[in-house]
């Protein structure tokens, strides 16, 4: 077999939907277990739909990812470059190219100038509904003679180039993931290859594209499966080598619906900025219609990259389980570096109005205790203010259990012992808070049970928690003293 190359190309319409990056991942996977090259290229010849800055952060969304590419389109400095010997890149940078093979294909007799208009169509196809018929262009066109063609179109006359398919042809492929597939031509449209504004539609790009930049396997969506003999037909036109396909499953959410936005989040954009790591949306995201033939769920990008084949990708839809996202993202999050963590978690408390980003970097060993206290509670780094929320606000009791605790006959004892020893330093270090419940021990007597419950629900209002040193240092001697007398007002209202 040549050499592996395949090819992700979206279109810069928005932000990058989950399901394309599941697409771009495993065209990213295969390239790299076969040692090939994966080619990033820009499919804007729907001029209505291009969004300004897509393509800067379909980009950025595949490098947060980890999901490097070799050639295509990357930004530099800001700018937007392309690197490779097959571009250019952008589709509409391409028009020429596409004009110089429509023209080739009305020479040949296997496409065809059409001058119906869009009321003509739209009756035609009412039409076809209303008898039961499968609704498709109906051929009206297909006779006109060339000559008589190019007359009119100097006239002025608005046109469209389509696809003149046989009658009645079973064309045939196969599929790596759903094996061999027959679409008869009866069944399928003249598709238009080229529009009237001069721009090729998505069918005549992708298979000209695709030849000229040698990709040996179309790797996409299974929405593509129907229009894969139309491809076909084209590749045999030009009598040109076809590719290997691979269609996907589609991404669907609980209700086995496609995802989209008005269930949730589906853009890579909102799964960075609820505090998914990359590391744990890429290693789910492959789960989501694939499995290793060991069944491991946690795995690296470099495991994904020796396990991947094509032969484990599903037929059916993967479902897109957010509570199962969690778990893995957690894995992630606790495996984290802490410093690292807590880089990233401290633009959520600054949001947050807990602790302003700005004084962060004098308070760096502060924080990274405050991360590492609650790195294991966490699924996404959204949760950062409400898990570390008892260390910035006043003290609150909410937990009946906690309360009861405090009403224990040893707990005045305890306090005042606390309030004590707190009194007796100036501040409070790591080191002070580790040793602090020895000493009101050895003060006191009280110890066990007795001790360590009445102390956490004093100075965090819950009797289960994080390491109780943490809270003594995060919370500081102020804030200790301030608790302490809380706690005292608490258990005289109640």
């Amino acid at each position: 077999m040549s050499e592996v190359r395949v090819r992700f190309a979206p279109s810069p319409t928005g932000y990058l939907h989950i399901g394309g990056l599941r697409t771009a991942l495993y065209n990213y996977l295969f390239a790299r277990k076969e040692q090939g090259t994966f080619v990033l290229r820009i499919e804007d010849t729907d001029r209505t739909r291009f969004v300004e800055g897509a393509i800067e952060n379909l980009i950025q969304s595949l490098q947060w990812a980890g999901v490097d590419y070799d050639e295509g389109v990357f930004v530099e400095d800001g700018e937007i470059v392309q690197k490779g010997e097959y571009g250019p890149y952008i589709q509409s940078q391409r028009l020429d190219i596409y004009k110089k093979y429509v023209d080739q294909l009305i020479e040949q007799g296997d496409a065809y100038y059409c001058f119906c208009s869009k009321d003509r169509l739209d009756k035609v196809r009412e039409e076809q509904k209303i008898k039961g018929q499968i609704p498709k262009y109906d051929g009206l066109c297909r006779g006109i003679p060339i000559e008589e063609a190019k007359k009119r179109i100097e006239e002025g006359e608005e046109y469209v180039v389509r696809l003149k398919l046989p009658h009645n042809k079973d064309i045939t492929f196969h599929d790596a993931v759903r094996g061999n597939i027959t679409i008869n031509t009866d069944e399928i449209d003249d598709q238009v290859l080229m529009k009237s504004d001069g721009f090729p539609t998505y069918h005549m790009a992708v298979v000209v594209d695709d030849h000229l930049m040698k990709i040996t396997h179309i790797v996409r969506g299974e929405e593509w499966l129907s229009s894969t003999p139309k491809h076909i037909m084209l590749y045999e036109a030009f009598g040109w080598e076809k590719p290997e396909y691979v269609h996907l499953p589609a991404v669907l959410n609980q209700d086995r619906k496609k995802l989209s936005k008005r269930q949730g989040d589906v853009s890579v954009e909102d799964f960075k900025e609820r505090g998914y790591l990359p590391e744990g949306l890429i290693n789910y995201l492959a789960l989501v219609g694939w499995s290793s033939d060991d069944n491991e769920e946690i795995l690296s990008m470099d495991q994904l990259i020796e396990k991947f084949t094509f032969d484990r990708v599903s037929k059916a839809g993967g479902i897109f389980d957010k509570h199962k996202l969690d778990w893995v993202n957690a894995h992630y999050i606790k495996e984290y570096p802490t410093e690292r963590l807590t880089e990233l978690a401290i633009p959520y408390l600054d949001k947050a109005g807990l602790f302003p980003a700005s004084s962060a970097k004098g308070h760096m060993n502060w924080l990274n205790t405050l991360i590492e206290t609650v790195k294991d509670s966490l699924s996404r780094l959204e949760e950062v203010p409400d898990k570390t929320a008892f260390i910035f606000g006043d003290l609150e009791i909410t937990e009946d259990e906690a309360l009861e605790v405090l009403k224990g006959e040893q707990v005045p004892e305890l306090l005042d012992a606390l309030e004590e020893e707190l009194n007796s330093v100036e501040s409070i270090d790591m080191e002070y808070a580790k040793g602090l419940m020895k000493k009101i021990q050895k003060k006191t007597g009280i110890k066990g049970k007795n001790l360590y419950m009445p102390t956490r629900a004093a100075i965090s209002g819950n009797i289960h928690g994080p390491e109780l040193q943490n809270i003594i240092y995060l919370l500081g001697k102020k804030k200790m003293l301030k608790r302490i007398e809380r706690v005292r007002e608490i258990l005289k209202e109640a």
